[in-house]
């Protein structure tokens, strides 16, 4: 009976995290809409900003959060383009790049959080919920993590890249908190979207682009 558990549970791994990364994105979602400030905002930016805000950490904050900004993902997307040999892997990578940009702001729109007040390094316009940094870079970046996984043979290379991507990725979020235009609630929520997104994505492009490159 054991076993059989486990299997299902291995067999159906991706689809238990998308149920529930969409029911807790639904959760905060359905808070962002009653205009609630959540506990999780309160601790989160308190955790950075006591432990993390000073002179040194700034510069080093703004540059991690441009790695996730439009301007670089397009650039890194052109550039992949044009020296990936596969088109058909640096179409998905282009098509990703779009899709999840026009999900962001579809969401910011019908949500339309207006972003924190109290505190500010940088300017960004907008609406707050999701976090378009966070929500593109866990879907743009974690799907390279994915082409990585699977494409990548050496495997001190492939896992080598997918830890400084997974650790790219977090700390995008956490430079959108630490630069106090966003919420943490935006930045969780922004991730819990595209990690449900990637799951389908990836399922979607297995079947009908990269089909023939197993």
């Amino acid at each position: 009976m054991k076993l059989k558990i486990q299997e299902w549970l291995n067999k159906n791994l991706k689809w238990i995290i998308l149920f529930v990364s969409i029911i807790a994105f639904l959760a905060i979602a359905q808070n962002v809409w009653n205009k609630e400030i959540m506990l999780t905002d309160i601790i989160g930016y308190k955790i950075v900003s006591n432990t993390l805000i000073s002179d040194f950490i700034t510069p080093i904050a703004k540059l991690i959060t441009n790695v996730g900004g439009t301007i670089f993902l397009i650039c890194v997307t052109i550039i992949l383009l044009l020296t990936i040999k596969n088109k058909k892997i640096g179409l998905s990578i282009c098509l990703n790049l779009i899709i999840i940009t026009a999900l962001n702001q579809l969401l910011k729109n019908i949500l339309q959080r207006p972003r924190p007040t109290e505190f500010r390094i940088i300017n960004e316009s907008g609406y707050s919920f999701p976090s378009g940094h966070s929500m593109v870079s866990m879907a743009f970046y974690g799907f390279l993590i994915y082409l990585i996984y699977k494409y990548v043979q050496n495997k001190k290379i492939k896992y080598t890249l997918i830890t400084i991507l997974s650790i790219l990725i977090f700390f995008i979020g956490i430079s959108r908190i630490y630069l106090g235009v966003h919420y943490t609630s935006d930045v969780l929520g922004g991730f819990l979207i595209s990690i449900s997104y990637l799951i389908i994505y990836t399922r979607i492009v297995k079947k009908f682009i990269l089909k023939n490159n197993n």
